[in-house]
């Protein structure tokens, strides 16, 4: 797992990490988030409004870690979501889960 957090420090100094919730929601609406990552312990009604946006713009979401593994990696405070814009990383997030599993 230690690699899937290695990869998202590596998108946030690449500039391909949108955090915060409001950006999320503008860069869904615009088409440029290509992967909606979600902490598994964010709110509830946060968890929804995103999830209920993604699907509407027809993003593709998954949940996986939690907050502070994920503000950790990219080097931001409380970040319960991130959203992806490159579709190489997007491949290479997947493939990391896949063979690590998720904890």
């Amino acid at each position: 797992m230690i690699k899937v957090y290695n990869l998202l420090g590596l998108m946030q100094r690449a500039g391909k990490l949108i955090t915060g919730e409001d950006l999320i929601i503008k860069n869904l609406k615009n088409k440029k988030i290509k992967l909606l990552v979600i902490a598994e312990d964010c709110g509830v009604n946060t968890k929804k409004k995103l999830e209920d946006k993604s699907n509407f713009y027809g993003v593709e979401h998954v949940e996986f870690s939690n907050i502070e593994n994920i503000s950790i990696a990219i080097g931001r405070d409380n970040r319960v979501a991130v959203g992806i814009t490159d579709s190489g990383f997007i491949k290479k997030f997947k493939q990391l889960i896949e063979e690590g599993g998720r904890q």
